[in-house]
Parts: C-alpha cells; sequence; structure tokens
C-alpha cells in the first residue's frame, strides 16, 4: 500500500484513539476543578506513577502547580456529555461539578476530590513536571487508588463492563471488540 504524507499539525489526528480521564484539581481556598484529559498514561509500577500532559493555558495547570495534587478519574460510557462538557468550558468561569450534574467526595489522602460517577480512582501528588512543548508533563505518585465494587476482574479494570471511553477528534469509542492476549 502506497504511503502518503499529512501536514504535522495536528500529527496526533493519524494516532490512534486514546483513553479519556476526568482529572480533579482544587484551588488553595478548596474550590474544586474538574478537566478532560487525553494525554494520560501509567508510566511506572514501582513507585506507582501515572503522567497526564496539561496545557500551561488550561485553569486546572495553575491548579495542579499550586497544590501539587490531583486525581485522574476514570468515567464509564455513560458519562461522555459530561466528558465533553468537561472539556469544552473553563473552570475560570464555570462551576463544572454543578454544570455537569457531577458529585465531588472527598479523597483519602490528597485535597482535590474524587468524582463520585466515575469507575475508579488515582490519588496523586506531583513528583516531576517537565515542559513538553505546548504542555506540560506532570507525573504524579499514586499515592491511594479506588474503584467501584464489581468492576474488578482479575485483579484489573473490567473494560467490557466499565467501558472507559477513548478519543479521536471529534469520536468518542468505548471497548466492544477486546481480543484477549
Amino acid at each position: 500500500m502506497r504511503k502518503i504524507d499529512v501536514s504535522l499539525t495536528p500529527f496526533w489526528r493519524i494516532c490512534p484513539p486514546s483513553s479519556i480521564v476526568l482529572v480533579t484539581c482544587i484551588t488553595q481556598d478548596g474550590k474544586p476543578n474538574i478537566i478532560t484529559i487525553g494525554m494520560n498514561m501509567p508510566i511506572s509500577a514501582k513507585p506507582p506513577l501515572i503522567a497526564i500532559g496539561v496545557s500551561p493555558r488550561r485553569y486546572s495547570h495553575r491548579l495542579i502547580e499550586e497544590t501539587g495534587e490531583f486525581v485522574v478519574n476514570v468515567p464509564p460510557k455513560g458519562l461522555v456529555k459530561q466528558v465533553i462538557l468537561c472539556g469544552t468550558i473553563s473552570g475560570r468561569e464555570h462551576e463544572k461539578f454543578e454544570e455537569a450534574g457531577l458529585t465531588p467526595i472527598a479523597a483519602s489522602k490528597v485535597k482535590p476530590p474524587l468524582i463520585k460517577e466515575c469507575i475508579s480512582h488515582m490519588e496523586c501528588r506531583v513528583a516531576a513536571e517537565y515542559k513538553c512543548g505546548d504542555h506540560t508533563l506532570f507525573i504524579g505518585e499514586v499515592v491511594a487508588t479506588h474503584i467501584n465494587e464489581g468492576y474488578l476482574k482479575g485483579g484489573e479494570l473490567d473494560v467490557l463492563k466499565a467501558e472507559p471511553p477513548s478519543h479521536r477528534g471529534r469520536y468518542y469509542f468505548t471497548p466492544h471488540l477486546i481480543f484477549k492476549a
């Protein structure tokens, strides 16, 4: 098959879909915020580390830098509308929990809240941050994890039950065809 060249901007449009998470953060005076993140991945088991990419233009970027904490919340497919809303409005002008109809619940080790309607949660403290082009890569040390009862299968998230959304461009996907290794 013949290969064709495409524009580098935006290059990620030819990448496969990436998982979507809702990251919660908090102001120093306790106001919670949510940002939709497609740039996320676990990067170490010992110590447990997860990376998220956040543009410095985003309100959440400042909150994570100031407090040094965030929570990675994994939404089920039923929250796609909320995922889109939280990714298209700014917490500078909007109360995202209220507008998205989501419920903040207290985390066990960090100040930002968990999102009750999400399936699993990773409470993080910033271990490092790196400027990477037009984004900052925040490396979070996972200090506590939680998952809804009934969503663990063989010690890991049951993706067929949870159907966490992935995204590429204007399209959102959920797992419906899985090949087990």
